[in-house]
């Protein structure tokens, strides 16, 4: 389910301009503005009372509050090892993305072991024939 993209939007404003009529799309579009700078006031004037409330020496440390920190698998391969640093897998330069690697996918079990067929059902073991 889709947001609000720009297509969508642009549909919306024609739907609009028919609606509303030639003549008064000016008047709207001048309000719209005027709506639009008094939100961008609005912002402006929040943000500077609250760093005028917080003080200058407030400062957020973002890399503490990423959520990707508490990925199970690094914290496990940091408490293993002695360096976090060598605590990266061997052969790759450190990245960013370090924090958060996806999950391997698994590979799906051969017809040989009695796991899934590509039928979509289960496979059977190969049964041996009863010796009298």
């Amino acid at each position: 389910m889709g947001g609000l993209t720009m297509e969508k939007l642009f549909v919306i404003a024609v739907i609009a301009v028919f609606l509303v009529g030639p003549e008064r799309v000016p008047h709207y579009a001048y309000q719209l503005g005027r709506l639009t700078k008094q939100a961008k006031s609005f912002v402006g004037q929040a943000k500077a009372r609250a760093a005028e409330e917080l003080g200058p020496d407030f400062d957020v440390d973002w890399k503490q509050l990423d959520p990707r920190q508490y990925d199970p698998r690094r914290i496990i391969r940091e408490a293993l090892t002695d360096d976090p640093a060598a605590a990266q897998e061997p052969g790759r330069p450190a990245t960013a993305a370090d924090e958060f690697d996806p999950l391997p996918v698994p590979k799906p079990p051969s017809s040989k072991t009695g796991g899934l067929a590509l039928g979509g059902g289960f496979s059977r073991p190969a049964r041996k024939p009863n010796a009298p």
